[in-house]
This record gives C-alpha cells, structure tokens and sequence, in this order.
C-alpha cells in the first residue's frame, strides 16, 4: 500500500502504527517522527498541496485532516480516482476512533486497537483528576496579532476540559476567537496557556501581555502545542500533559518561578 499523508499528525499515526515504509509523501510541516519521517518526499504544505505531484505517485489512499486541509484540494484528489479519508476529530473519543479506523485502513487492525485502547485507559485516569479539585479556568492563545485563542468545540477545548479545566472563551460563537487584551484580562483566568504553535510564543510575549492585561506574570505559560492539538497517537502523551498542567495549577510548587520556565 502507498500511502500520501496531507496531516502532520496523521503522518506520525501511520508511523506509529508500524506502517512508515508506505508513506510515499507527506507535507513539509509533517516533522515527526523525528529521524524517519525525512525521508519521504515532501509536497507542498498543508494548504497548498502539490495536487498534481500526488497524483503522479499514485497512493491507494491519502489522508487528510478537514481542519488542516482544503475542501477543494480534497475535492480535487477524490475527482482524479484517489482513495480520500478526511477526519476532524474534536474529542479524545472521536480521536481513539480514528486511529481504529486508521489502523483498518492501513490493514493493521489490531495496532489501532492496541494504541486506541491504550488512549481510553489514559482519558479515563484524566477524567478522574477532575473530581480531585475546583475547576481551573483556562484561556489557550494560538495566535498574535490578532490575539487568538481556542474557543469551544475545539480538539484543544476537549483535551483541556477532560481533566477538571474550564475554557473561558468556550461560549464564544466563533471556535477560535480573535480577542483583546482588554477582553481577556475581563475574563480573568486562573492559566493563561501560550501554545508552541502555530504561532511561536516565547518569553518575550508573555512579558508582553503581563503588560498588556495587567494580569500577574505567573497566570501566564509556554506550552507544548503539539501535544495539546496533533490528534492521533500523540493525543496518548496529550491526555497526560493535559492532566499534568490542570494538576499543577492546583497544586502550585514552592517557587514563584514563571510556569513552564526552564
């Protein structure tokens, strides 16, 4: 089986799932796993796919995400014969269930089953963390200018909420709100989480909007985005981490040191 993956997580899943020597392309922001994955062609972005290269290569199935990928560049592949299978999940369950189907698709059933058990088990220990202590209200940017954080019916939402967080922009009408700084010092968070990607917070913009909100320095933390957004067998570390910072704004350490700071 040739398999084009257009989804940096569903490229990591196939690898996970022992099926790495039939990715036959992926997207240049398909970086993991680190040390295998370079050797598969890259076409494109996940935006602007190579459609032609593609189907040059002729795989027996692509994988896209509906999300990370355009409808028309799906649209397009289905329309030359290619075998298409978009997914969005947006909860820890719809993501055990695509790796299911993943692991049906790629003719390893039971390694889907395997990996997606083992994800279940690990949402379940989060589940229980919930009930451990008060809620902790959360905020989760993803951008800068316009400052933009995950709003509800979001993967990042659910991953944050399994282990006892609430978002506090979840009731926004749009799934990834574009906010103020006046905004979110209104809505007052206990965490305010800076993602890794897709934009590249540092220090620098935690001091910048410690000054923009007047909110105290120590609310505000750098995270892994990658765990907390990439669904697939990456969600199995993501769940922990997840559960790992709800715990350890309830249970803060004995410095005043800046959260997540090395």
């Amino acid at each position: 089986m040739r398999v084009v993956s257009l989804c940096p997580s569903l490229t990591e899943l196939v690898f996970d799932l022992g099926c790495g020597d039939r990715v036959v392309g992926r997207t240049r922001y398909c970086v993991r796993p680190e040390g295998r994955v370079e050797a598969v062609p890259t076409l494109g972005g996940t935006k602007n796919p190579k459609v032609e290269a593609i189907l040059e290569l002729a795989p027996d199935l692509v994988l896209l995400n509906r999300e990370e990928n355009r409808a028309e560049d799906a649209a397009a592949l289905e329309a030359a014969g290619l075998n298409c299978r978009s997914f969005l999940p947006k909860t820890v369950d719809d993501t055990a269930a695509m790796i299911r189907e993943v692991g049906e698709l790629l003719g390893v059933p039971k390694a889907g089953e395997a990996m997606a058990m083992e994800l279940e088990r690990r949402a379940d220990r989060a589940r229980e963390l919930a009930s451990e202590g008060p809620a902790i209200r959360w905020a989760y940017l993803i951008w800068r200018k316009p400052w933009m954080a995950a709003g509800g019916d979001t993967f990042v939402d659910a991953l944050l909420t399994l282990p006892g967080g609430v978002n506090v922009f979840a009731d926004h009408p749009d799934r990834y709100p574009a906010i103020t700084a006046d905004v979110l010092r209104a809505a007052d968070p206990d965490r305010i989480w800076l993602s890794s990607e897709p934009f590249p917070f540092t220090e620098h913009h935690v001091d910048e909007l410690t000054e923009a909100t007047g909110l105290p320095e120590t609310r505000f933390q750098l995270v892994d985005g990658q765990l907390l957004s990439w669904h697939g067998s990456r969600t199995l570390d993501g769940v922990e981490y997840a559960a790992r910072l709800i715990r350890e704004v309830r249970e803060p350490g004995p410095t005043a040191a800046r959260p997540g700071k090395d």
